[in-house]
């Protein structure tokens, strides 16, 4: 039952992966012949006084989202999950972010950050008219905050799940011994969600280290370097200097970051997650 999951994964995972392997030791325009190169390609990457910076760029883009959007998502996923009158209704409007394009995003909230002609404009707010993409600061916080206005909605649908298995007869209980909202949330709502937190967080970091459509549409990367993540970098290096070579190389670490990142968390949920939710209840 397992081989038509094992052919794929082989097919569109290992195949491509161990591709891009074999290119991060050649030198390639994307157009001609290909020439084994050993390790310059590497040499060069490693060398490029650039690649720490996008690092840590990286690391911060994936650091800030991640506070931004597990706060908001279980709170969200925590609201939707009760009965409430309208939370059918409440959880279709929150999930339509998450059915846009990022391009599609992008390019909306460049058009409504836009100090002449956007939002702040034309409502004549001066809080609003400021060069949101043109400050390096301003820019990088208006990345975080679309980033997370577009997969709160996701995470948050994970933690609605994650919050409707957690048996009532524990908040009735909670109840009884007249614990109020508050602690019943950070005594039992919480410390049950413990694996849907490592999940939901392995998620957001290994996705965020491929944010690029909406990177490159907003910013381009810039102002300056600010918002120039390692996807972004690849994608520079490879399509626009046609150096396929270096972006094999920075598409390999990327990979090897994702891996570390996701064992390290999985690291974090403990040796066994086949233990129930239930666990230490």
């Amino acid at each position: 039952m397992a081989v038509p999951a094992l052919v794929f994964f082989t097919g569109f995972g290992l195949v491509p992966l161990l591709g891009v392997l074999v290119l991060s030791f050649t030198a390639w325009d994307g157009l001609g012949d290909i020439r084994f190169a050993g390790v310059d390609s590497w040499t060069t990457v490693l060398a490029d006084p650039g690649l720490p910076h996008a690092l840590w760029v990286t690391f911060l883009v994936m650091a800030l989202s991640w506070a931004v959007q597990t706060p908001a998502s279980i709170l969200l996923g925590t609201f939707l999950a009760n009965h409430h009158r309208y939370r059918a209704i409440l959880s279709v409007v929150y999930f339509i972010p998450l059915l846009l394009s990022s391009a599609a995003i992008a390019i909306a909230y460049k058009a409504l950050l836009d100090p002449n002609f956007g939002l702040g404009a034309g409502l004549q707010i001066p809080l609003l008219v400021q060069d949101w993409l043109g400050d390096p600061y301003l820019a990088f916080g208006v990345v975080i905050f679309v980033v997370s206005w577009q997969f709160i909605p996701f995470h948050s649908l994970i933690y609605q799940g994650g919050v409707r298995q957690i048996p009532r007869s524990m908040y009735e209980a909670a109840e009884l011994d007249g614990a109020g909202r508050v602690r019943r949330f950070f005594s039992i709502t919480l410390p049950q969600l413990k694996y849907t937190i490592i999940t939901s967080s392995t998620l957001m970091v290994v996705g965020s280290l491929t944010f690029f459509d909406l990177i490159f549409v907003l910013t381009a990367g810039g102002p300056g370097d600010a918002t120039r993540v390692l996807a972004l970098d690849m994608y520079v290096r490879g399509w626009q200097a046609s150096q396929m070579g270096l972006a094999s190389v920075i598409a390999v670490i990327l990979v090897l970051v994702g891996l570390v990142l996701a064992l390290v968390l999985r690291r974090l949920g403990g040796r066994d997650t086949s233990h129930s939710q239930l666990e230490g209840a």
